[in-house]
């Protein structure tokens, strides 16, 4: 689903009507929380998750951070719900077997990284990558699963919508409220520009000790592929699009065109067909994310460009001192 945009305006009419159902949200959330059995491992438990519903950074900071650990010695896998996939699981995801419809997107991109696995009880996934030689867990957006007890918990937050209206859903973006997640986690992690870091500090400052809050940028990484100047057509079907397109404006890309598609969308011929057709009319470039391009069609992966992208920690050594706790701990 496309991300409301009353959730980050807290005078609309919307997101005042929808109260009352957020507040039957929040009574299962907590309902949930006082019956759920939680679960012990022998291994260290990381969990990327965060306080709203929509992208916020957590593939990007799942990559960098499996990448740590495996610059360290470490064999960590990954474990995802498999968001969009129609596999149950748990099930090991692979690249020559699986598409996105089977596992999800996410799950087949982080797959690159580490062996990846899909489960949509996460509890049953965890089990499964231990027996498979993991020697420490990271559970892709699990900050509310209950069911299992992590080592070390990161919250992704995005600088420039922070916690939007402050709300729950659906009148807010918030899956709990902001007091109640932040008092269980361990480190947050703000993705954004550096205006947009400074805006998100100031906000929240009085909430996040400074010393648990690690900022972050999305840097593209350099393929030899010289974007200024190139007229493009960018489309994404992400959390957070407006991301992506700034990406590449700062790359010196012409952009023509956007389009903004629902997180997760599923491409079919007759939509990849149309925006083709778009782009031949304004003489543009398709252009996508790397997400978004695990899900396309095999015809049209070498008609449209992809931009890959990393993130860049900027107190590395702030993530590695709470690493290197957990590691020597367990």
């Amino acid at each position: 689903m496309k991300t409301p945009n009353f959730w980050y305006n807290s005078l609309n009419l919307f997101s005042y009507i929808l109260l009352p159902l957020s507040f039957l949200y929040m009574l299962a959330v907590n309902l949930y929380k006082r019956i759920c059995k939680t679960h012990s491992f022998t291994i260290p438990i990381i969990c990327i998750g965060n306080l709203t519903s929509g992208g916020t950074g957590k593939t990007p900071t799942t990559m960098a951070i499996t990448e740590r650990l495996k610059s360290m010695g470490y064999k960590p896998h990954i474990v995802s719900r498999g968001y969009g996939g129609r596999e149950r699981g748990p099930l090991r995801v692979d690249e020559r077997l699986h598409e996105a419809n089977d596992v999800g997107d996410e799950p087949l991109l982080l797959s690159h990284f580490a062996p990846t696995w899909v489960s949509k009880k996460k509890i049953y996934g965890v089990k499964a990558a231990i027996n498979a030689g993991a020697d420490i867990i990271i559970l892709d957006d699990g900050f509310q699963n209950m069911s299992i007890r992590k080592n070390l918990s990161i919250i992704v937050a995005d600088a420039d919508l922070g916690f939007g209206n402050g709300r729950i859903i659906p009148a807010g973006p918030l899956r709990e409220t902001i007091t109640s997640g932040l008092k269980r986690m361990d480190l947050l992690i703000s993705v954004g520009s550096v205006e947009s870091q400074k805006k998100f500090r100031k906000k929240y400052k009085y909430l996040i000790p400074e010393k648990d809050h690690i900022q972050a940028t999305i840097v593209p990484i350099v393929t030899g592929l010289d974007w200024k100047g190139l007229r493009v057509f960018a489309f994404a079907g992400i959390g957070n699009p407006e991301k992506f397109f700034n990406t590449l404006s700062g790359l010196g890309a012409d952009i023509v065109l956007t389009k903004k598609l629902a997180d997760h969308k599923k491409f079919d011929n007759k939509l990849l067909s149309r925006l083709s057709n778009e782009a031949v009319k304004l003489n543009a470039q398709l252009v996508t994310t790397e997400k978004d391009a695990i899900r396309l069609p095999l015809s049209f992966r070498k008609k449209i460009l992809t931009l890959p992208i990393r993130l860049d920690i900027n107190k590395w050594e702030v993530l590695d001192e709470a690493l290197q706790k957990i590691l020597t701990e367990s």
